[in-house]
């Protein structure tokens, strides 16, 4: 049997918030809180999806 890769829906959420606080700042210093509000949504979604994979043996 051939385990797949986890995925966890609440590291999405919490990594798309998490994400554009932290991208907010960012882009502020730079210059675009919007766009630092978007790129790091995107970023802290996409590492928390597959960093926090959450227990193996859950049904």
């Amino acid at each position: 049997m051939k385990r797949r890769p986890h995925r966890n829906p609440r590291g999405l959420f919490l990594g798309a918030v998490l994400g554009a606080v932290a991208g907010y700042f960012v882009g502020r210093v730079m210059g675009n809180g919007a766009m630092g509000i978007i790129l790091g949504a995107l970023a802290g979604s996409a590492l928390l999806y597959r960093v926090n994979p959450g227990p193996w043996n859950r049904r």
